[in-house]
């Protein structure tokens, strides 16, 4: 099992950052955009990165939400 990149956040905050890790996996951006204060956060922990202005989940992103 790998380590909690949430675990600083409280419970909330954790819950939002993975339903903003599903939706830029099913690309569900149009309908759920990601705010730009979450999206500079996943890329600073390393789980998104940005593929021609798009976000990205990076391997460690995704196996975040495969746990």
């Amino acid at each position: 099992m790998t380590n909690n990149p949430f675990a600083e956040f409280s419970l909330e905050r954790a819950i939002g950052l993975r339903w903003t890790l599903r939706d830029i996996q099913a690309r569900r951006l149009k309908l759920s955009p990601v705010s730009d204060e979450d999206l500079r956060l996943l890329t600073e922990l390393g789980l998104v990165e940005l593929h021609d202005d798009e976000p990205a989940l990076t391997e460690a992103g995704a196996a975040v939400l495969g746990d």
